[in-house]
């Protein structure tokens, strides 16, 4: 099962809506994908969470006098009138139900900005799991920023930190959002830090997220577009993010 697909099937599987042998082969994937799993608990908190905070409301009188209104006058028997009184109330229930039902579905879908966060933590985490940190292993900005220009449709600024701590240990290729972009690999002390580069005129404000025990950063400098994953603390991670957006726009 492709990635795609198992995120494709998520919802489903959440509101118990698949089949039993799709459920056990996305259960099997669940089990080897650590970034798929957590994605797959989110959908349950949030799924419980609309269930137990979501306001109810009973439908006005208005309603249901537009509805009587609305159906032909005809003789009535006994059963008709009984049928017509347990019909008003369940179509307004059903009115409040496709409301809640749009509005789940609209918080479960995920905005772009919050697909190209999930798209870099799980480049990362595959990435450090599958041990592919590395197209080119080299200390060097001289040797890695040659070899990403050469296969990338853009020149990726490569910076050396390792004056304030934060080693420059290489580079790889990457695909996020659609498109190729620079995977960048610094180290703090045990922690490995990804910055994924790719041109972009974006000039929005920088922004700090945490997802899954891993803090993220994004900013925007000199034309391109900045993502940084780590396991490392917060405050660090911020101390790397203002150097590489300082010494980018150099």
């Amino acid at each position: 099962m492709t990635r795609d697909e198992a995120n494709g099937l998520l919802d489903a599987y959440v509101d118990g809506e698949l089949d039993a042998a799709k459920g056990l082969e996305l259960e099997r994937y669940l089990e080897s994908n650590p970034v798929a799993r957590a994605a797959c608990e989110r959908l349950r908190n949030l799924s419980a969470a609309i269930r137990d905070q979501a306001a109810y409301h009973e439908a006005p009188a208005e309603l249901a006098a537009r509805l009587r209104a609305s159906v032909p006058v005809a003789p009535e028997t006994t059963l008709v009138a009984a049928r017509r009184r347990w019909l008003m109330p369940a179509v307004a229930l059903a009115a409040v139900a496709i409301v809640a039902c749009a509005v789940a579905i609209g918080l479960l879908r995920p905005d772009g900005e919050e697909r190209l966060a999930q798209e870099v933590l799980a480049s990362h985490v595959r990435a450090t799991l599958g041990n592919r940190l590395f197209d080119v292993a080299s200390s060097d900005q001289h040797t890695v920023k040659p070899w990403m220009s050469s296969r990338l449709r853009f020149s990726p600024p490569v910076t050396d930190l390792s004056a304030d701590g934060f080693e420059l240990r290489g580079g790889r290729l990457d695909y996020v959002g659609g498109q190729n972009v620079a995977a960048l690999v610094y180290q703090r002390r045990q922690h490995v830090i990804d910055a994924f580069v790719w041109p972009s005129q974006d000039e929005r404000a920088a922004q700090a997220l945490s997802r899954d025990g891993f803090n993220i950063e994004r900013f925007a400098r000199g034309g391109m577009t900045f993502w940084l994953v780590s396991d490392l603390n917060r405050k660090e991670l911020e101390d790397f993010a203002r150097l590489l957006a300082e010494r980018s726009a150099l």
